[in-house]
């Protein structure tokens, strides 16, 4: 297949058009607008809708409508507007509905800052929405990665009954690289899954009820059965890069950009003779817990978390799996500033000459 040069946020949304996706809701919010911008003509070319809702709010009760009719369905926001969002989310999770949800993630807390940044890790993972149910949160590092992850992301969705985030900050949603699109896959069309409430012309079947509301003992079963749903990603789907970590003495944890970034200063510490390595989340939830609990800890003198957030966001994640065998290090940026290669170089150079507490 032959390479496009593509911004991250429409390379997402073409991807998306190729999976599947025949309905968008969303609303306006920087830096993901181009999602919405592309589709609001993509769709219609190939037969799909797209609507820009008077709200969040609005648009991702939009899709839970759409989803429900077994269309592949799907919004983006960025971090206030994910937060509008999340009540929908929840709802969509309780009534086992599958959709993608992409958040092309700012400064914050409040308002914040339209800059490009990483703080909606605890928000991704830890509280997408009220009622403690979880979502998978794939964080890519490049638009090759964004492509492929938000083009499987239905398939995920659509065999656990449950919404899907791709975590992308605004660096990765702004730069222009060559990506390789895939094929458009043939989806079935609305009336052939076994959750939805569309019917066929002629098609007599029991009524199906999709609803967010069960009485206290088969809620309590639902979440039950919810909980054996995360564990078996625990198992089965978690998705992790290793980069050098044979005889590292020192390993960096880093996601999105901040990881691209973080790679670079391996080379280069590599080059001067430091056992530096490398350990990329690709899903933030599951997360790659075995990746640090097989380290050696013999060898590993230090953990070194690198983020576009202040305080770092993931490092309590890191340092549960850690148990205190190594020391856990932060740097990074927040507030719109962002990582550059010569400054996270020095960073984590100091820190591996001990020059840091």
């Amino acid at each position: 297949m032959s390479k496009v040069f593509m911004k991250g946020n429409e390379a997402i949304a073409e991807a998306a058009v190729r999976a599947g996706c025949r309905f968008f809701a969303g609303y306006p919010i920087t830096p993901q607008n181009e999602i919405p911008e592309y589709l609001s003509w993509r769709l219609p070319e190939v037969g799909g809708v797209f609507v820009q809702g008077e709200s969040e709010v609005a648009s991702v009760n939009m899709v839970y409508g759409a989803a429900s009719s077994g269309c592949r369905a799907m919004t983006s926001s960025s971090g206030p507007g994910i937060s509008l969002k999340s009540e929908g989310i929840s709802y969509l999770a309780s009534t086992k509905l599958p959709a993608v949800v992409v958040n092309i993630s700012r400064g914050g807390p409040g308002l914040g800052s339209i800059q490009p940044a990483q703080m909606d890790y605890l928000q991704a993972t830890k509280a997408m929405g009220h009622g403690g149910f979880r979502v998978m949160v794939f964080a890519p590092s490049t638009l090759q990665e964004a492509v492929d992850l938000t083009y499987n992301a239905w398939e995920y969705a659509e065999r656990d009954r449950n919404p899907v985030l791709i975590l992308m900050d605004g660096c990765l949603g702004a730069i222009m690289e060559l990506v390789e699109l895939p094929e458009f896959k043939q989806v079935d069309r609305e009336g052939t899954k076994h959750w939805d409430l569309n019917r066929r012309e002629g098609e007599h079947r029991k009524a199906r009820l999709l609803t967010p509301y069960y009485p206290e003992a088969m809620l309590e079963n639902e979440n039950i059965t919810r909980g054996q749903l995360y564990e078996k990603w625990e198992e089965n789907d978690v998705k992790v890069e290793e980069f050098m970590l044979d005889d590292a003495e020192y390993v960096i944890v880093a996601y999105g950009i901040s990881a691209r970034v973080s790679r670079e200063a391996v080379f280069r510490l590599r080059e001067e003779g430091f056992k530096v390595g490398m350990i990329r989340p690709i899903t933030l939830y599951p997360f790659p817990k075995k990746s640090l609990q097989n380290l050696n800890y013999d060898l590993v003198k230090g953990i070194i978390d690198i983020e576009l957030a202040i305080p770092a966001q993931m490092r309590d994640d890191i340092a549960l799996e850690v148990k205190d065998r190594a020391p856990v290090y932060t740097y990074g940026h927040s507030g719109g500033i962002l990582l550059d290669d010569e400054s996270t170089y020095n960073a984590i150079k100091k820190i591996v000459t001990g020059g840091a507490e």
